[in-house]
């Protein structure tokens, strides 16, 4: 058998060169072609590998994806747990804001604490004259209803709840009219 090597530049060599090359490599002297078991052998193997770098590319996906979702969980609760510690400073500005309410220092304090607040995300929860909401208010107790307060209506706000995102950080203590 004659060895068909030969010299070639590799810049000139295409695409349909090397398909002529392995189509030429596949068929062999007594004419077996694609019935040779090498080449099937090789196939296969050739499948296998790649269902195997696809799988392995598809998992690689799929971890970059999870490592993003739990460090942005991970911020989330970080921030979520700051925040929380900075909820009875505001509750204290709300009191002071009840006994002094023309303090302009206090009022201004309390608006940069809120304006923080929004910057990242927390907002107060609607309480009084919104129906009871279990999910975001908590009841500490009731009063009659009268004209003014249908039943089931919160009638005083306590404390107020606030959330981060979509999530509840504290439910607002309310009184709610029975």
């Amino acid at each position: 058998m004659e060895d068909n090597k030969k010299e070639v530049d590799v810049e000139t060599v295409s695409v349909s060169d090397a398909d002529a090359t392995v189509a030429n490599q596949n068929t062999t002297p007594d004419g077996a072609g694609e019935n040779n078991p090498n080449i099937t052998e090789l196939q296969t193997q050739i499948a296998d590998l790649t269902d195997k770098y696809m799988r392995a590319v598809a998992e690689l996906e799929n971890t970059r994806r999870r490592a993003a979702r739990d460090a942005e969980s991970v911020a989330r609760t970080a921030g979520m747990n700051t925040a929380k510690k900075f909820l009875p400073v505001m509750d204290a500005l709300d009191a002071a804001l009840k006994q002094t309410p023309d303090d302009a220092g206090i009022q201004s304090l309390a608006r940069a604490l809120e304006s923080a607040f929004a910057q990242i995300g927390i907002v107060k929860i609607e309480s009084v004259g919104q129906p009871l909401n279990p999910q975001f208010h908590s009841a500490i107790s009731t009063v009659p209803a009268d004209e003014t307060h249908a039943p089931n209506t919160i009638f005083q706000e306590m404390q107020t709840g606030y959330m981060y995102g979509d999530v509840v950080m504290r439910p607002a203590m309310v009184v709610v009219s029975k």
